[in-house]
């Protein structure tokens, strides 16, 4: 193959528990993001979302990537990765700064930053981000662009999200392992957020629910931000499991009667579909096949869901989600696109619910346009927008109160508010 030109290039790689996928895309001179190339392998080393078998996983990425780079026409050399596992930790600082009722220069934002990269404190954990998000002055909320400004005092609130280092580490050197140069790991409700939320969203309060095969991921956006987030340790594989289990199958024929034969909602007619069901040895001369009823298929997977949505729904409480920010709720990942899911998952939450998929990418294949692909298309999305990120550069002592992220919340909510 020959290589083809790669100046300009994004590469995502998003390693997940069933898939490990990959996309090439090339931002234009118009600020659209042209896709060139996809990829995609089943995940066989990754388990809840960490990597359990270096070698296999590194194997599904090399090939994964390769894929995409024949259908792209070129080579890449670094990515960005994604970071789906559980342990993900979100946390709020805030570092204030006098400055005598002067206009707000540049320098004094800097300086600001400077002071805030300084009080980071990961407590043992990787940073994986360290965004400002807003800024207070003399007591109003809400400021995103404070330059130009006359104020006594500045705040800043960073939003900061860190993970356990070894999972961290563990996936970095999976990918270097296959001859790439991460150029950033992000974890993936940052990028899912910007793929299936809309800006409006954002602002008004929405929860993303990453419905993963391993891991689900519950973020909180209010005020345009992200303000915090839970992993809950489930995942559309355990309702596969359960249905191997219960009628004696193999797992790929299990996921197959899921996505074809599932359903989160129950009809009278199920009754009367049946579903022939292979047996677990597929040797010759073994048991004839079984067939059970639609209706007991999906008893199996709603026994499961109704576990997996309380634990979802006890997330949404411990963050806060309630009142004016507490309306929306949008469904992600590969357990999203079950049969009826947005309508089941409306009547246990009582709020409203909507399936997301990506948006904003031209040319996606349609076999990547579903909701198991929205943390992918925005990785892509997430490096195209080049954000700020504290990580990085000299520190300034500085005092640092830290903030919750219900308290973050409700401010986020009333600058919100104030603005209108």
């Amino acid at each position: 193959m020959a290589q083809g030109r790669n100046d300009g290039l994004i590469t995502a790689l998003d390693i997940g528990s069933s898939k490990i996928s990959a996309l090439i895309a090339r931002p234009t001179e118009s600020g659209e993001l042209h896709v060139l190339g996809t990829g995609q392998r089943e995940s066989k080393g990754v388990q809840r979302g960490y990597v359990a078998d270096m070698e296999r996983t590194e194997v599904a990425i090399r090939e994964a990537v390769e894929q995409a780079e024949r259908i792209a026409g070129t080579n890449i050399e670094h990515v960005w990765v994604g970071f789906s596992a559980g342990g993900l930790v979100s946390n709020v600082a805030s570092v204030e700064v006098d400055l005598g009722g002067h206009r707000i220069e540049q320098t004094d934002i800097d300086d600001l930053l400077a002071a805030g990269r300084n009080s980071i404190d990961p407590e043992g954990r990787m940073v994986l981000h360290a965004q400002p998000t807003l800024y207070t002055l003399d007591g109003l909320q809400g400021v995103k662009t404070p330059l130009g400004l006359h104020a006594d005092q500045l705040r800043v609130d960073i939003h900061v999200i860190a993970a356990e280092p070894s999972p961290v580490r563990n996936l970095d050197l999976c990918v270097r392992s296959a001859h790439l140069a991460v150029k950033s790991i992000v974890a993936a409700p940052i990028a899912t957020g910007l793929a299936c939320l809309s800006e409006e969203e954002r602002e008004l309060g929405v929860a993303l629910v990453e419905m993963g095969a391993g891991v689900t991921n519950v973020s909180l956006f209010a005020g345009g931000l992200l303000v915090g987030l839970a992993s809950i340790p489930l995942g559309s594989a355990d309702i596969t499991d359960d249905i191997a289990s219960a009628f004696g199958t193999r797992r790929a024929q299990a996921e197959r009667m899921k996505c074809f034969h599932g359903s989160a909602l129950a009809s009278p007619r199920d009754n009367h579909d049946m579903i022939e069901v292979a047996p677990m040895s597929g040797e010759q001369g073994a048991a004839e096949p079984t067939r059970i009823t639609r209706a007991q298929l999906i008893a199996v997977v709603r026994q499961r869901l109704e576990h997996w949505m309380g634990e979802i729904e006890g997330a949404l409480k411990s963050l806060g989600f309630s009142g004016p920010v507490g309306r929306q709720v949008v469904l992600t990942g590969g357990g999203a696109e079950l049969k009826g899911i947005a309508d089941y998952a409306q009547g246990v939450l009582g709020r409203a619910v909507r399936v997301g998929r990506p948006r904003g990418l031209i040319g996606l294949p349609d076999a990547h346009a579903g909701p198991a692909f929205a943390t992918l298309a925005g990785l892509i999305q997430f490096a195209a927008s080049d954000p700020i990120d504290l990580r990085q550069g000299a520190p300034v002592p500085q005092a640092v109160t830290r903030i919750s992220p219900t308290n973050m919340v409700q401010r986020l909510v009333a600058a919100f508010r104030s603005g209108y």
